[in-house]
């Protein structure tokens, strides 16, 4: 038998990129595409355990995260601490003294924060093969889960029926493109899954349509907490214009305009709580927006932030200013549904259900997909992340990748848009 040193170094680490299957969602910068891309991240100890892990897919993320892979071997797989100094030493890995930058859908993303979300999908892949050796689940090494359930909030987009032209695959939710067809939305998901609050993705069209959306939600389900969530569509007089047409209706108001100033100066000016996924994505953007007083509610990602470790960091310095705490989501397979649970398990003071998308992706690369229950998933006391990878859907998957031209190994919301209209550019913001 090995030692606990040998039995815990790496050594393999195997990357494979999929294209999942993805709805056709609206947002103010287009549409999602047919399939997304996300990268599954193995790493295999000297003993042979497996852990996964799963990050954005784009070739940028990609390129980084096969110099990480080649650089793993024969480190332990409790080395969590020095992962983001190995990767911080990768050429063009943006380390923070680089000021590199990289396309991003949503302004600039520094490549400090590309090289942020690659670790994430590592160091997770680390933590569910140490709890795996150590007979823990992951929420132990984290120091302990403080809720048996986490609560999600049901996330509503206004979408089509399907994609132009018929691409990838149709589903039977329909489309959704007034209050009407919002609501009817929000019926499925209470029905299907049980959600007690509800979020809607918003800059698509006017405010005061989307307003009349929210007012619809609120009139169906009396008392349900609403969030709306136009990501910075809006200049600081909409902004304020519509807190004040939604003034005791909304949870909280989700980046309505873009920036720190400007979501300072919303703050100042309305009771409503703004929270953000955009202006506040790593520490260094803390003290500014904190300081301010521009948002009440960060939503952390652990994508975004670096990992599982890094959010429980995220957590002590939001209860540190009194800032309220919940989490954002994205396209994903269960893998990072999984990540995001076993985190916000042991996070004391977790302010509001997460956010989850989970529920329009159809195709997944585990073996049993994680139910909600109540709006609800419970707590997983399995070592690791509590899930199993389908190795058959896994290929599958990944053949879909290798045989796609390329038009979908980028996610690209204006170029997927432009292919129903092909006069469509990026939207120049704000947009109203």
């Amino acid at each position: 038998m090995t030692d606990l040193s040998t039995a815990l170094s790496l050594a393999e680490v195997r990357l494979t990129p999929v294209l999942i299957a993805d709805p056709p969602l609206l947002n103010t910068h287009g549409v999602h595409q047919p399939y997304t891309p996300r990268l599954i991240v193995e790493v295999v100890t000297a003993d042979g355990i497996t852990g996964v892990g799963e990050t954005y897919g784009d070739a940028k993320y990609l390129a980084l995260a096969r110099e990480l892979a080649a650089a793993l071997p024969g480190r332990r797989v409790d080395g969590l601490n020095g992962l983001h100094a190995l990767a911080a030493r990768i050429p063009g890995s943006g380390a923070p003294e680089s000021g590199v930058d990289v396309g991003g859908q949503r302004g600039v993303q520094t490549a400090d924060k590309l090289r942020l979300s690659v670790v994430s999908g590592f160091e997770v892949a680390c933590l569910d093969a140490l709890g795996k050796a150590l007979g823990l689940p992951v929420h132990a090494l984290l120091g302990g889960k403080v809720r048996d359930a986490v609560e999600y909030s049901a996330y509503l987009f206004y979408r089509w029926a399907e994609h132009p032209g018929g691409a990838g695959q149709r589903d039977d939710w329909g489309a959704a493109l007034d209050p009407a067809g919002v609501v009817e939305q929000a019926r499925r998901f209470v029905r299907d899954y049980g959600f007690g609050s509800f979020k809607l993705k918003g800059g698509v069209f006017p405010p005061d349509e989307e307003i009349a959306a929210i007012r619809a939600l609120a009139a169906a389900f009396p008392g349900r907490p609403l969030r709306l969530d136009p990501n910075g569509a809006w200049s600081v007089a909409t902004s304020l214009y519509v807190a004040r047409e939604l003034g005791g209706v909304l949870e909280y108001l989700e980046d309505p305009t873009l920036g720190t100033a400007q979501m300072a100066e919303v703050a100042a000016a309305t009771d409503v709580p703004l929270a953000t996924n955009m202006c506040v994505t790593t520490f260094p953007e803390i003290p500014e927006a904190f300081a301010k007083g521009a948002v009440q509610v960060v939503l952390s990602d652990h994508h975004y932030w670096g990992g599982l470790l890094r959010t429980r960091e995220l957590a002590a310095i939001c209860r540190t200013f009194g800032v309220g705490l919940s989490m954002h989501s994205n396209t994903h397979t269960g893998i990072s549904l999984a990540a995001m649970t076993h985190v916000a398990a042991t996070v004391s003071d977790l302010d509001n259900a997460c956010d989850s998308h989970y529920p329009w992706q159809t195709e997944d690369v585990i073996t049993r997909r994680l139910p909600f229950e109540g709006g609800r998933i419970e707590v997983s006391d399995a070592p690791g992340l509590g899930v199993e990878l389908d190795r058959e859907r896994l290929e599958f998957l990944h053949r879909r990748w290798l045989d796609d031209d390329g038009t979908h190994r980028d996610r690209d919301d204006v170029a997927a848009m432009r292919v129903a209209d092909p006069d469509w550019v990026m939207p120049a913001v704000p947009r109203w």
